[in-house]
């Protein structure tokens, strides 16, 4: 929507640099929502809900805003000692994660995206590596463990236009998990539900 604004002349750039700077901190929908808030909605930015539906909580057009993002991090190594990749990181194409007598976590649900196909590569040796993905997120697992285990709690079609993430590699005597995991700004929603009800 502050794209097509300042396209339309609503916005001057400047405003247009401020506001974008501050969607990007944005924890909430409702934060967006003050961004927006005096731009006409047009039918293409119009979110699109459907109850019951696993992501439908981000709308097709947020995912358009989150890929073609220069990579911020390559990989990540750990020996003896741990890493992680949070927040508003951008994935690059291949992604490689090592890790020896250490852990990490990778962790994609506020992430962006270089293209809209990417491979993680997670390689462990007597440690561990931990994949949190979102729920509207596309992702195929296809790692293997030696005398150790690539647990997949998450293959599974994402919604329409979000990237594909392909999360391969080995565990040797150690572990890779990549699990589904809510948005904190979705967990903040469902609390708010659950006070109402009480």
């Amino acid at each position: 929507m502050l794209r097509e604004a300042v396209a339309e002349g609503r916005l001057d750039m400047e405003e247009f640099d401020e506001r974008l700077g501050l969607a990007y901190k944005s924890r909430t929908q409702g934060e967006l929502q003050v961004l927006v808030r005096d731009l006409p909605a047009s039918a293409e930015t119009a979110p699109m809900v459907l109850p019951g539906v696993r992501g439908s909580e981000t709308s097709p057009t947020s995912w358009a805003s989150r890929i073609g993002v220069p990579a911020t991090s390559k990989g990540a190594f750990a020996f003896w000692g741990g890493f992680k990749r949070w927040g508003q990181w951008s994935v690059p194409r291949v992604f490689t994660s090592f890790a020896m007598w250490g852990g990490g976590e990778i962790d994609l649900r506020e992430a962006r995206f270089e293209e809209r196909e990417v491979t993680i590569r997670c390689i462990t040796i007597m440690g561990g590596i931990q994949v949190k993905v979102p729920n509207d997120l596309h992702v195929e697992v296809r790692g293997i463990g030696i005398m150790g285990g690539f647990d997949d709690k998450a293959t599974g079609e994402g919604t329409p236009g979000s990237p594909r993430v392909t999360v391969t590699g080995f565990a040797l005597m150690g572990g890779v998990g990549v699990d589904r995991k809510l948005r904190r700004a979705e967990k903040e929603r469902l609390r708010g539900e659950r006070r109402k009800e009480l």
